[in-house]
Protein backbone atom coordinates (compact mmCIF):
# COMPACT_ATOMS: atom_id res chain seq x y z
CA UNK A 1 0.00 0.00 0.00
CA UNK A 2 2.77 2.45 0.94
CA UNK A 3 4.71 1.62 -2.21
CA UNK A 4 1.61 2.37 -4.27
CA UNK A 5 1.22 5.78 -2.60
CA UNK A 6 4.87 6.58 -3.19
CA UNK A 7 4.54 5.45 -6.80
CA UNK A 8 1.50 7.64 -7.40
CA UNK A 9 3.20 10.61 -5.73
CA UNK A 10 6.27 10.13 -7.92
CA UNK A 11 4.08 9.92 -11.03
CA UNK A 12 2.24 13.12 -10.06
CA UNK A 13 5.53 14.89 -9.43
CA UNK A 14 6.97 13.67 -12.73
CA UNK A 15 3.87 14.90 -14.54
CA UNK A 16 3.99 18.27 -12.74
CA UNK A 17 7.66 18.65 -13.66
CA UNK A 18 7.19 17.66 -17.31
CA UNK A 19 4.13 19.85 -17.77
CA UNK A 20 5.35 22.99 -16.00
CA UNK A 21 9.14 23.07 -15.70
CA UNK A 22 9.75 24.75 -19.10
CA UNK A 23 7.10 27.36 -18.34
CA UNK A 24 8.48 27.99 -14.82
CA UNK A 25 12.00 28.32 -16.20
CA UNK A 26 10.87 31.01 -18.68
CA UNK A 27 8.92 32.78 -15.92
CA UNK A 28 11.99 32.82 -13.67
CA UNK A 29 14.34 33.84 -16.47
CA UNK A 30 12.26 36.97 -17.11
CA UNK A 31 12.67 37.95 -13.46
CA UNK A 32 16.33 37.15 -12.83
CA UNK A 33 17.69 37.89 -16.34
CA UNK A 34 20.11 34.97 -16.05
CA UNK A 35 19.51 31.50 -17.46
CA UNK A 36 21.73 29.68 -14.92
CA UNK A 37 20.16 31.45 -11.97
CA UNK A 38 16.70 30.72 -13.36
CA UNK A 39 17.62 27.03 -13.64
CA UNK A 40 18.84 27.02 -10.02
CA UNK A 41 15.64 28.66 -8.82
CA UNK A 42 13.46 26.26 -10.84
CA UNK A 43 15.38 23.36 -9.32
CA UNK A 44 14.92 24.79 -5.81
CA UNK A 45 11.21 25.31 -6.49
CA UNK A 46 10.70 21.66 -7.37
CA UNK A 47 12.77 20.60 -4.35
CA UNK A 48 10.35 22.61 -2.21
CA UNK A 49 7.42 20.89 -3.92
CA UNK A 50 8.97 17.51 -3.11
CA UNK A 51 9.55 18.55 0.51
CA UNK A 52 5.98 19.81 0.86
CA UNK A 53 4.44 16.56 -0.41
CA UNK A 54 1.62 18.58 -2.01
CA UNK A 55 1.55 17.19 -5.53
CA UNK A 56 -1.88 15.60 -5.42
CA UNK A 57 -5.03 17.58 -6.11
CA UNK A 58 -3.34 20.77 -7.27
CA UNK A 59 -6.08 22.79 -8.92
CA UNK A 60 -3.75 25.58 -10.04
CA UNK A 61 -0.27 24.06 -10.38
CA UNK A 62 1.27 27.13 -12.01
CA UNK A 63 -0.03 29.42 -9.28
CA UNK A 64 1.37 26.99 -6.70
CA UNK A 65 4.77 26.90 -8.43
CA UNK A 66 4.86 30.70 -8.78
CA UNK A 67 4.06 31.14 -5.08
CA UNK A 68 6.95 28.90 -4.12
CA UNK A 69 9.29 30.48 -6.68
CA UNK A 70 8.43 34.02 -5.50
CA UNK A 71 9.20 33.09 -1.90
CA UNK A 72 12.52 31.59 -2.95
CA UNK A 73 13.37 34.68 -5.02
CA UNK A 74 12.54 37.01 -2.13
CA UNK A 75 14.73 34.91 0.15
CA UNK A 76 17.54 34.99 -2.41
CA UNK A 77 17.32 38.77 -2.88
CA UNK A 78 17.14 39.39 0.87
CA UNK A 79 20.25 37.28 1.45
CA UNK A 80 22.06 38.95 -1.45
CA UNK A 81 21.26 42.33 0.13
CA UNK A 82 22.68 41.20 3.47
CA UNK A 83 25.79 39.84 1.78
CA UNK A 84 26.25 43.02 -0.28
CA UNK A 85 25.89 45.22 2.82
CA UNK A 86 28.52 43.13 4.59
CA UNK A 87 30.92 43.30 1.63
CA UNK A 88 30.45 47.07 1.30
CA UNK A 89 31.16 47.50 5.00
CA UNK A 90 34.18 45.25 4.66
CA UNK A 91 35.52 47.29 1.74
CA UNK A 92 35.60 50.35 4.00
CA UNK A 93 38.18 48.70 6.30
CA UNK A 94 41.88 49.12 5.64
CA UNK A 95 43.39 46.03 4.05
CA UNK A 96 45.38 45.02 7.15
CA UNK A 97 42.15 44.86 9.20
CA UNK A 98 40.10 43.10 6.55
CA UNK A 99 39.57 39.36 7.13
CA UNK A 100 41.17 36.76 4.88
CA UNK A 101 39.07 35.12 2.13
CA UNK A 102 38.65 32.06 4.38
CA UNK A 103 37.47 34.21 7.29
CA UNK A 104 35.18 36.02 4.88
CA UNK A 105 33.60 32.72 3.79
CA UNK A 106 33.05 31.69 7.41
CA UNK A 107 31.50 35.07 8.24
CA UNK A 108 29.15 34.93 5.23
CA UNK A 109 28.09 31.38 6.12
CA UNK A 110 27.43 32.48 9.71
CA UNK A 111 25.34 35.40 8.44
CA UNK A 112 23.28 32.98 6.32
CA UNK A 113 22.77 30.70 9.34
CA UNK A 114 21.67 33.65 11.47
CA UNK A 115 19.32 34.75 8.70
CA UNK A 116 17.79 31.25 8.56
CA UNK A 117 17.40 31.31 12.34
CA UNK A 118 15.73 34.73 12.33
CA UNK A 119 13.35 33.66 9.54
CA UNK A 120 11.98 31.00 11.89
CA UNK A 121 10.95 33.63 14.44
CA UNK A 122 7.55 35.36 14.36
CA UNK A 123 7.68 38.62 12.37
CA UNK A 124 7.41 41.00 15.34
CA UNK A 125 10.06 39.10 17.31
CA UNK A 126 12.42 39.24 14.32
CA UNK A 127 11.73 42.95 13.74
CA UNK A 128 12.28 43.81 17.40
CA UNK A 129 15.55 41.88 17.48
CA UNK A 130 16.85 43.51 14.30
CA UNK A 131 15.82 46.99 15.45
CA UNK A 132 17.72 46.49 18.69
CA UNK A 133 20.80 44.80 17.23
CA UNK A 134 21.21 46.60 13.91
CA UNK A 135 19.55 49.97 14.45
CA UNK A 136 20.49 50.34 18.12
CA UNK A 137 16.96 51.34 19.12
CA UNK A 138 15.85 51.28 22.74
CA UNK A 139 13.05 48.96 23.82
CA UNK A 140 10.77 51.99 24.20
CA UNK A 141 11.47 53.10 20.61
CA UNK A 142 10.95 49.56 19.33
CA UNK A 143 7.68 49.32 21.26
CA UNK A 144 6.42 52.56 19.69
CA UNK A 145 7.33 51.42 16.18
CA UNK A 146 5.75 47.98 16.62
CA UNK A 147 2.77 49.24 18.60
CA UNK A 148 3.51 47.07 21.64
CA UNK A 149 4.52 47.67 25.26
CA UNK A 150 8.10 47.76 26.54
CA UNK A 151 7.36 44.56 28.40
CA UNK A 152 6.31 42.83 25.18
CA UNK A 153 9.53 44.04 23.50
CA UNK A 154 11.49 42.47 26.39
CA UNK A 155 9.63 39.20 25.79
CA UNK A 156 10.37 39.40 22.05
CA UNK A 157 14.05 40.03 22.75
CA UNK A 158 14.22 37.17 25.24
CA UNK A 159 12.63 34.84 22.69
CA UNK A 160 15.05 35.91 19.95
CA UNK A 161 18.10 35.69 22.20
CA UNK A 162 17.04 32.26 23.44
CA UNK A 163 16.80 31.05 19.83
CA UNK A 164 20.28 32.45 19.12
CA UNK A 165 21.66 30.83 22.25
CA UNK A 166 20.08 27.46 21.44
CA UNK A 167 21.55 27.66 17.93
CA UNK A 168 25.00 28.36 19.34
CA UNK A 169 25.31 32.06 18.46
Amino acid sequence: MTTQLIGNGAQELTRLYQDHHPWLLKWLEKRVQDRLQAEDHAHDTFLSVIASNETSNLHEPRAYLVTIAKRLLINHWRRATIEQAYLERLAAYPERIAPSPEENAVILETLREIDDLLCQLPAKVRKAFLMAQLDGLTYAEIGRRLGVSDRMVRKYMAQAMLQCLLAGF
